[in-house]
C-alpha cells in the first residue's frame, strides 16, 4: 500500500505481512520505506512565451483578429510588447523547438526573454544559431 504525506510530498510505502501467532496469523506492520517524489518538470517561462505568439499569429492568419494592434489592445498591452513577443516566431525553427520541449525545475529559468533577444536580433538563422550556442554556454 502506498501513501502520500501531504505535509512534505513524500510517498511512503507500507507492506504488511503475515506473521502466524499462537492462534492463527496477524499482519503485521514492518518498517515503511520512504521514496523520494521525483522533481516536478515545467517549460521554460520563454517556452510558454514562444507557444503564445504562435497562438496569436494562428489567431491573425485565421481572421479572429484583425491585426496586432487588435491583439494588443485585447490583451491590455502595448502593441511594443506584442511586437516583442511575436519577433520570438523569427528564431530559427531549430531553435524554437528546442526551447518549447526544454524542461527545468520550477523556480529555476536559465534562459529569459530579454537574453534571448539578442539572439532575435540576428536576421538570418547560422547567427542566430551561433548567438544561441554562446547564450547556452553561459
Amino acid at each position: 500500500m502506498t501513501a502520500a504525506v501531504p505535509e512534505t510530498g513524500r510517498r511512503i510505502r507500507v507492506g504488511f505481512a503475515k506473521v502466524r501467532d499462537g492462534h492463527g496469523f496477524t499482519l503485521a506492520l514492518p518498517t515503511a520505506q520512504v521514496e523520494e517524489a521525483a522533481p516536478a518538470r515545467i517549460p521554460l517561462r520563454i517556452a510558454r512565451l514562444l507557444a503564445f505568439a504562435h497562438e496569436v499569429e494562428r489567431r491573425i492568419a485565421a481572421g479572429e483578429v484583425r491585426n496586432r494592434a487588435a491583439v494588443a489592445r485585447e490583451l491590455g498591452v502595448s502593441r511594443a510588447r506584442i511586437t516583442q513577443i511575436l519577433d520570438l516566431l523569427l528564431l530559427a525553427p531549430d531553435i524554437q523547438e528546442e526551447i518549447l520541449f526544454s524542461e527545468v525545475e520550477p523556480g529555476y529559468h536559465p534562459i529569459n526573454e530579454h537574453a534571448l533577444r539578442w539572439v532575435v536580433q540576428a536576421r538570418d538563422w547560422p547567427t542566430q544559431r551561433a548567438r544561441w550556442r554562446d547564450l547556452n554556454a553561459v
